[in-house]
């Protein structure tokens, strides 16, 4: 395989977790960001487990979700049910704050960041995230035809209705942005792994608008949107000449607004996969 080929497909894998991380909390109506600032800091923490630890890539890993789940739970018993402005300003908060921890650290690099991390060799690293990605993207499935699933749905369209249909609605905001934090956990290690360094201007708002211009393109209603818009948006401007390609964020600016303006729901609603599981069904002569 390529070296671009590699970097491609790597890279994609690092958007699908970082956008699903925004997608969970969002089945309740939560944009929340802070999924930026666990994957910074996972990333960082596998950075310096390596270093200076000598951890192997599995337990880095592990314990990168894991300090990120953490992260995000303790967070979320204050902001679970909190609407959604609220859950913005924290997750902006903590990218600001963590960013700025980092920035005066010297033992991870400084404004400089730390280089000379090991990275996986290149057909390991992409079996292992796509490994990865076929799990969480059959827990997120379970989870969307679940009764948990549907309770977030009613959540994300009237709160009050969800309520008095006694849907906890804290407890749901604490386990997707408990979920999220963990994806975006995973995101970090894996992020190190692939570039073998790290700079805090990595985990910056730019990394928040590409990942919402993946999630409301491809639709915010489906996870599948996540895996169509990923590829194709981090694909895209590699085809384009230097000169067309440094103004990326301008391409993604204008996608943006023309697909919120032209179909709001993105470009996969959840009533086209419903009408595309009926026609597997129907092929596979179940009725």
């Amino acid at each position: 395989m390529s070296l671009p080929m590699y970097y491609f497909l790597a890279i994609t894998a690092i958007y699908i977790l970082m956008t699903w991380s925004l997608y969970l909390p969002y089945r309740v109506g939560q944009l929340h960001f802070m999924t930026i600032a666990n994957m910074a800091i996972s990333g960082y923490f596998g950075a310096y487990a390596i270093l200076y630890w000598g951890w192997p890539f599995t337990l880095v890993f592990i314990s990168g979700i894991l300090l990120s789940a953490l992260i995000g739970f303790l967070t979320s018993l204050a902001i679970g049910d909190a609407p959604c402005f609220a859950v913005v300003i924290v997750g902006f908060t903590f990218i600001y704050i963590t960013k700025t921890v980092i920035e005066n650290t010297g033992a991870l690099g400084s404004t400089m960041g730390l280089f000379g991390l090991p990275t996986l060799d290149n057909t390991v690293f992409l079996l292992t995230a796509y490994t990865f990605i076929v799990i969480v993207g059959f827990f997120i499935y379970r989870f969307d035809h679940s009764r948990l699933g549907r309770a977030a749905s009613t959540i994300f369209t009237n709160q009050e209705l969800a309520v008095s249909f006694g849907v906890n609605t804290k407890n749901m905001g604490i386990m997707l942005q408990t979920a999220g934090s963990a994806l975006g956990g995973a995101g970090g290690v894996l992020y190190m792994y692939i570039m073998g360094n790290l700079s805090p201007n990595h985990f910056t708002f730019h990394l928040v608008g590409i990942c919402m211009t993946m999630l409301f393109i491809g639709g915010y209603s489906t996870m599948w949107g996540t895996v169509l818009a990923a590829p194709l948006l981090w694909g895209i401007p590699l085809l384009f000449p230097a000169a067309v390609a440094s103004w990326n964020i301008i391409i993604y600016g204008v996608l943006l607004i023309s697909v919120l303006l032209l179909k709001p729901e993105g470009i996969v609603t959840r009533a086209f996969v419903h009408r595309i599981e009926n026609k597997l069904l129907r092929l596979s002569g179940v009725k």
